[in-house]
């Protein structure tokens, strides 16, 4: 069973950088739930709003803040008792986002007098890596140790959900043509629900006496290669389709060909991060160490892609 500290974050000021995104929308209703008065910041914190009736009156605060700016971040974090950073990106000035800047926004949340701070990385992070987003992810992580020695690092690995724009979108794919191809079949994904990711979250925040100075790789329950996550989506959906798994000498050159053009199938970078799998490694504790018991995949899996079969909710699921 999931431990939850329901009290333990009640009535505290718990700032969410980055928290407009996926991730933030789930995160805010386990804070909430918990009693955290919660500040949602971010460069847009228009997409949130829809936040705010989950929370009582008052309970929801948006700030803008741009998390490059020294002044910015001061700002929004002042009076907080928990920070929470979820700033990321594939693309842009990464080192200031997510590498150098991550310890930018620990420094920022030391300063403004945070007892739990808690940043969200990635498995696969490397610093000799020569992508971009795995290099700055790990350096941002080294980055945040230096700055805020009692934070509590995360690492997720794939994340799902139904708003996501992973599972969901191979759905519509599927949904939509006969045959598709699959980059990297063999690549290995132990894909995590993303409300048990919030979960860890706010399990990590509420005690930072136990989890702070640590860092955990979050993962799913089962591992899955990209050819078995597609082939289970059009069986969840009563689609029966051809998937060409595409070798990497194939998938590279397409990558490459095509990656610079906008809506590519995939870009080299992607393709590097995706051969290399998203699975944790046993080095470090886990996310049962969090007091959370991950769900599968495929505890939601036909719930959710009722909506990509052929005659919806009123067709039938007929075996693929």
């Amino acid at each position: 069973m999931s431990q939850r500290p329901t009290d333990s974050l009640a009535g505290k000021i718990v700032t969410v950088l980055g928290g407009s995104g996926f991730v933030g929308r789930h995160l805010a209703q386990e804070l909430l739930s918990r009693g955290a008065r919660l500040r949602i910041a971010s460069r847009n914190p228009q997409k949130a709003y829809a936040i705010k009736p989950l929370g009582n009156l008052g309970q929801v605060q948006f700030a803008r803040v741009d998390v490059t700016k020294p002044d910015s971040l001061a700002a929004v974090l002042a009076g907080s008792d928990a920070v929470v950073n979820l700033v990321g990106a594939f693309s842009g000035n990464l080192d200031a986002l997510q590498g150098k800047g991550a310890g930018a926004i620990a420094a920022a949340a030391k300063a403004a007098g945070a007892s739990a701070f808690v940043h969200i990385s990635a498995i696969g992070g490397n610093a000799d890596s020569d992508v971009d987003y795995a290099r700055t992810k790990a350096e941002g992580e080294e980055a945040v140790r230096a700055e805020f020695p009692g934070a509590t690092i995360l690492r997720p690995s794939l994340l799902f959900g139904p708003d996501d724009n992973f599972v969901m979108m191979f759905g519509r794919l599927i949904g939509a043509f006969p045959a598709l191809p699959v980059f990297g079949p063999e690549a290995k994904l132990q894909p995590l629900f993303v409300d048990d990711a919030a979960e860890a979250i706010a399990n990590a925040l509420g005690d930072p006496g136990a989890h702070g100075g640590k860092t955990y790789e979050i993962a799913g329950p089962e591992v899955i290669t990209m050819l078995e996550l597609n082939q289970r989506i059009a069986k969840a959906e009563g689609r029966s389709r051809s998937f060409i798994a595409l070798p990497d000498s194939v998938s590279e050159l397409i990558a490459s060909a095509t990656g610079w053009l906008p809506g590519a199938p995939i870009t080299s970078d992607q393709f590097k991060l995706l051969k290399a799998g998203s699975v944790a490694s046993g080095d470090l504790p886990g996310i049962a160490e969090l007091g959370v018991s991950p769900r599968p995949l495929g505890l939601f899996l036909d719930r959710w892609a009722t909506q990509f079969r052929k005659h919806g909710r009123f067709g039938a699921k007929s075996a693929a």
